[in-house]
């Protein structure tokens, strides 16, 4: 295998032919058209359905249909297209269906501007659609972990039966890096036993997400929650650095977490005890390994590309047993390392010459 200059939009997009994707909907958005334009003249090409839809609301309902006979499923949209699939992915959830969703952020709300931005944080954790589930969300920091997430949200979607956002700011789909693409896999794959494919000489199988007795929508929400807990027992990811002895803590994903580690580097090099803590799953939130880190550090500092929205998952998680701070920037603004660096130097020194009172 060798590596090729690739863009993060058309490298997602290979990532999944790769990966068995058989059928893709989707509109054009920045800044992910590019993923959309790929896939038209590719999928084609290999005898698989490419099909640009009416609008991002007919695109998910797609995705619906096609997900029901088996096939690995994917559409991709930016901030605002993406909250137009929102009622239609609860539908997805509800029908215990495997599909993969990317996400490239954009500067928000509303129309906003095309400009990097990570302010779907709470849309793609929390409101995916209604109801009572979490998607699974992986966030990559660079073009090779975005093929490598690629791949891996659609095992985990038909591993789960459950529906995967891949979250990328709009500066990781635009950017160009040397990565290595995976091998591909074979085509077309053997169909799951509950897809729907037609009930000839078989009993008839029924996917749907009505449940009108409230006793039989409760017990299917006990099912989807117990399937929620699986996934967070066994599907938290994180990556560290310079963690072993840090008094702070720095915590980012996606491109703010890339940025932070060139900053914590640097302050390693001035002599200030500091580790960054970078999350690869959003959801399921990756609270296990930080709780431990909570407990050998006197303070974490939340880099992000929003007005602190990640931040809250790791202030549940601190619980209040150390101070926790943020820095972000906002409306597409990208962080350059040395910002980030100043504010680890005074959080740093703010927090270390009262971290004995603190643990007191």
């Amino acid at each position: 295998m060798t590596k090729e200059l690739l863009k993060g939009n058309i490298a997602i997009a290979e990532a999944a032919v790769r990966a068995g994707l058989g059928a893709y909907f989707g509109y054009p958005i920045t800044p992910q058209t590019e993923l959309l334009e790929y896939l038209s003249t590719r999928m084609p090409k290999l005898g698989r359905v490419f099909l640009q839809a009416e609008s991002e609301v007919a695109a998910i309902n797609m995705v619906y249909g096609a997900a029901c006979t088996g096939v690995r499923t994917m559409s991709s949209s930016s901030s605002p297209g993406f909250s137009l699939m929102q009622e239609g992915m609860s539908y997805i959830a509800a029908s215990d269906l495997p599909c993969v969703l990317v996400d490239v952020m954009r500067g928000g709300p509303g129309l906003g501007n095309i400009q990097p931005s990570q302010g779907d944080y709470f849309q793609v954790t929390r409101s995916a659609g209604h109801g009572d589930y979490h998607p699974i969300v992986l966030a990559p920091a660079s073009v090779q972990e975005a093929i490598d997430f690629t791949v891996l949200a659609f095992d985990l979607a038909d591993q789960y039966r459950h529906v995967v956002v891949i979250a990328a700011d709009g500066q990781i789909g635009q950017m160009m890096e040397a990565a290595e693409l995976p091998p591909m896999q074979s085509y077309p794959r053997e169909k799951p036993e509950w897809a729907l494919t037609g009930a000839k000489d078989r009993p008839r199988r029924t996917i749907a997400s009505l449940h009108m007795a409230p006793e039989d929508e409760e017990e299917h929400n006990k099912r989807i929650q117990e399937r929620l807990a699986l996934i967070r027992a066994n599907e938290q990811r994180s990556s560290e650095f310079a963690t072993d002895d840090a008094l702070l803590l720095v915590v980012g994903y996606g491109t703010a977490g890339r940025i932070a580690y060139s900053a914590v580097e640097q302050a390693r090099r001035e002599g200030l005890r500091v580790g960054l803590f970078s999350p690869k799953t959003l959801y399921p939130f990756p609270e296990t390994r930080l709780s431990e880190l909570v407990d050998q550090v006197e303070g974490c500092l939340v880099v992000e590309m929003n007005a602190g929205q990640m931040l809250e998952d790791v202030k549940l998680t601190v619980e209040g047993q150390i101070p926790v701070e943020f820095y972000g920037r906002m409306g597409g603004m990208v962080p350059m390392p040395d910002e980030i660096l100043n504010e680890i130097k005074t959080v740093y020194h703010r927090l270390f010459s009262r971290a004995q009172t603190w643990r007191m």
